[in-house]
């Protein structure tokens, strides 16, 4: 029987929905980043990084994407006989068949998988954050305080505090208390939903809660292993870990990469982020161009200007064209004159000779006023905007659309159309 000593579970089955049209086609952790990353790469280069070989990957909502990007796991040195990257769908069994109810238990459904590495101890993963951690030096720690169960977590603002699952510590670091989204808060140390549990633990609590709805680490696991006695530690993280799970966290933390000095660096040797690199011709950047502050992917062609921007692979920005603050994602086409100010916009979309994104005032967005907001223009995956048409800020565009969508060429502030039928 094989045996290592840590294995990790890397949750990747998220919708994303607070990520709107972005998610409408493609799990959460494969939306692209940086220009030419997708958000799973973060979490996968942390384990390879961090010595860990062995990677099961939980999918569920809109794999695809996920999963070609994956692969056999070349791009990560995961592709090995024993270990290496395993992509884990719900699947049929006999019996009592169901999709993945909660994080946890997604992890149920998957225990034989683990006791087949007989591990030591399991790391537990969320596939949507961005951050570098070593998670060895995390698990000498759970070694040193002899615990049952670690969870990292970060100090975060106490007025924030009550948006996380928050543990309260005594001054050896085991924790006496777990609050989940309280509205009072006892300390600002808030999960990161990144846990190390022995083996033995983690089986023993998932086997016992196993007829629990909905089953979830945060409500039912950890409780579970607290309320039984087991030894349960903090292990305080100070780096930089970001939440992608807003438009707006999520072209926030596209822009502090281009910072002068980026709170998160791309660039550094001793932690190189792994990711599936196709085959592209290098950038062509034109003798009329203006660039300033930006990334841009391989096979990009700029002929317009672009100014503190993150510009994916294989996109085309026409003459006369002009990008500010936004995300252009691969193999879109930005045509001659357009301007875009603070958008978002998704692979393979079109956008029209001297359309402007990203005018006028900002009001609320009135279908999902919490999802497009931040004052973003969001354009979907293979959307089309014709021409010479206004979109304002706060705004949602999925489809084909033409000049007749847009009365009078505006579509204003707050307005949302969906040409594709992806914001049911």
């Amino acid at each position: 029987m094989v045996k290592k000593e840590m294995i990790a579970m890397l949750l990747a089955g998220g919708q994303g929905s607070r990520l709107g049209v972005l998610t409408s086609k493609v799990a959460k952790p494969a939306v692209a980043f940086g220009g030419k990353y997708r958000i799973i790469d973060f979490p996968l280069s942390n384990c390879i990084n961090s010595g860990i070989d062995t990677v099961g990957v939980l999918t569920q909502y809109q794999p695809l994407r996920l999963n070609t990007h994956i692969g056999i796991g070349i791009p990560w040195d995961l592709d090995k006989n024993v270990g290496g990257v395993t992509v884990l769908p719900p699947y049929e069994k006999v019996g009592k068949t169901e999709w993945y109810t909660g994080t946890a238990n997604a992890i149920y459904q998957n225990l034989a998988y683990m006791e087949s590495f007989n591990p030591d101890y399991v790391l537990i993963l969320s596939g949507d954050h961005i951050y570098k951690m070593d998670y060895e030096v995390m698990l000498d720690f759970h070694k040193a305080h002899n615990a049952d169960v670690s969870i990292a977590v970060m100090p975060v603002p106490q007025e924030e505090a009550s948006r996380f699952g928050i543990v309260v510590t005594d001054d050896s670091g085991r924790i006496t208390e777990f609050q989940e989204k309280p509205a009072h808060p006892k300390s600002n140390l808030a999960s990161m939903g990144i846990y190390i549990f022995t083996w033995k633990a983690l089986k023993e609590a998932l086997i016992a809660l196993s007829e629990q709805s909905n089953c979830d680490f945060g409500k039912h696991v950890i409780p579970y292993c607290h309320e039984k006695g087991e030894r349960l530690v903090a292990y305080e993280y100070n780096g930089y870990w970001k939440d992608v799970g807003t438009l707006g966290s999520y072209w926030e933390a596209n822009m502090e990469l281009i910072d002068i000095i980026p709170e998160f660096n791309l660039y550094e040797e001793f932690w190189k982020i792994y990711t599936k690199n196709d085959i592209l011709p290098p950038q062509y950047i034109s003798a009329d161009a203006v660039l300033d502050r930006c990334l841009i992917g391989d096979g990009t062609e700029v002929y317009g200007e672009v100014h503190n921007s993150i510009i994916g692979c294989g996109v085309v920005i026409e003459k006369g064209a002009i990008v500010r603050d936004s995300i252009i994602m691969q193999n879109a086409v930005i045509k001659a004159g357009a301007v875009i100010d603070k958008a978002i916009i998704a692979e393979q979309a079109v956008i029209g000779e001297r359309a402007q994104l990203g005018v006028g005032e900002e009001v609320p967005n009135k279908v999902k006023p919490a999802v497009y907001a931040f004052g973003l223009t969001v354009i979907g995956e293979k959307a089309v905007i014709p021409p010479d048409v206004k979109i304002g800020k706060n705004t949602a565009v999925t489809g084909v659309t033409t000049p007749e969508d847009y009365p009078d060429g505006v579509l204003a502030g707050g307005e949302t159309l969906d040409k594709a039928g992806d914001m049911a």
